[in-house]
């Protein structure tokens, strides 16, 4: 299978398990849902590249991971970005095709959402993958 969906579904299973980010959030949506309540998260496009070496087929991955809340203060999305770092530290691959040998965060962003989006806050973090395919 290719990196993209093996890493993606494993950064999916991840955020879904823990339980701290979960009892924040109505969902956890692979892409954007047609109807959602928020709070929820996105998992949202992943593009992969070539990270390789001789004799190494690598793929670097970069994967976008949105936050919604409908809340007046940024309290509550702020715990909910809170928990991402420490689950995407964490992320274990064992037993797949890929083997994640690294995870870091590109750049985060909070944003406060206007009438025309529906009051609320928004968040979007970017995350930097690397991944090895297992022998």
């Amino acid at each position: 299978m290719s990196a993209e969906v093996t890493v993606r579904a494993a950064v999916i299973a991840a955020l879904k398990a823990d339980g701290g980010l979960m009892s924040l959030l109505n969902g956890l949506f692979d892409g954007q849902p047609a109807r959602a309540a928020p709070p929820f998260a996105v998992m949202g496009e992943c593009i992969a590249s070539d990270w390789g070496a001789k004799g190494v087929d690598g793929r670097e991955l970069r994967l976008t991971i949105s936050l919604h809340d409908a809340g007046d203060m940024a309290g509550r999305i702020g715990a909910m970005l809170a928990r991402i770092d420490p689950v995407m530290q964490a992320l274990d691959m064992a037993g797949e095709e890929w083997r994640l040998v690294n995870a870091r965060l590109i750049r985060s962003r909070l944003l406060r959402t206007g009438a025309r989006d529906g009051d609320g806050w928004r968040a979007v973090v970017d995350y930097r993958l690397r991944a090895v395919a297992q022998d």
